[in-house]
């Protein structure tokens, strides 16, 4: 079953998947280009735990548990915005930083400047990694001949 979101809902989940998959120093490192973030007052956090990973036979098979990861979750409030982030591992200012950036990025004065100076370049950057990755792969593909492929 297919459910539409909110656009507002789906932009905020493709930034924070953004922010989630980016480094402290990234994301830092595209701060000092953009407009200074408000003061953040820390509401939770941040607080390492673990989480359970499910995996699915297939693609589309029975689900079953495949481990446990470790993640850390910071929530604050900035400029009466609320941000929340949850990343993968125990780095707890990478959690921090990108709990302040949501909350920015809530703020209509400074969503405009965080998207372009902050998202964009995060996505691109990362988009440009999976490329790589996957042109890396594809130059390993092997083809298989077999006499019934040259039959045809």
């Amino acid at each position: 079953m297919t459910t539409s979101l909110d656009p507002e809902i789906a932009a905020r989940q493709r930034w924070m998947a953004v922010l989630a998959r980016a480094s402290a120093a990234q994301i830092s490192a595209c701060l000092e280009g953009a407009l200074a973030l408000p003061e953040a007052v820390v509401l939770r956090g941040p607080e390492e735990g673990l989480v359970m990973v499910r995996g699915q036979i297939g693609g589309t098979g029975g689900a079953f548990n495949l481990g446990e990861m470790s993640v850390t979750r910071c929530t604050v409030r900035a400029g009466g915005f609320v941000g929340h982030a949850t990343v993968m591992g125990r780095d707890g200012a990478r959690a921090l930083l990108a709990a302040r950036v949501d909350a920015g990025l809530q703020d209509g004065a400074l969503h405009e400047a965080l998207q372009t100076g902050v998202i964009a370049p995060l996505a691109a950057g990362q988009a440009a990694a999976r490329a790589e990755d996957a042109a890396r792969a594809a130059a390993t593909k092997v083809e298989f001949f077999t006499l019934q492929t040259m039959r045809t």
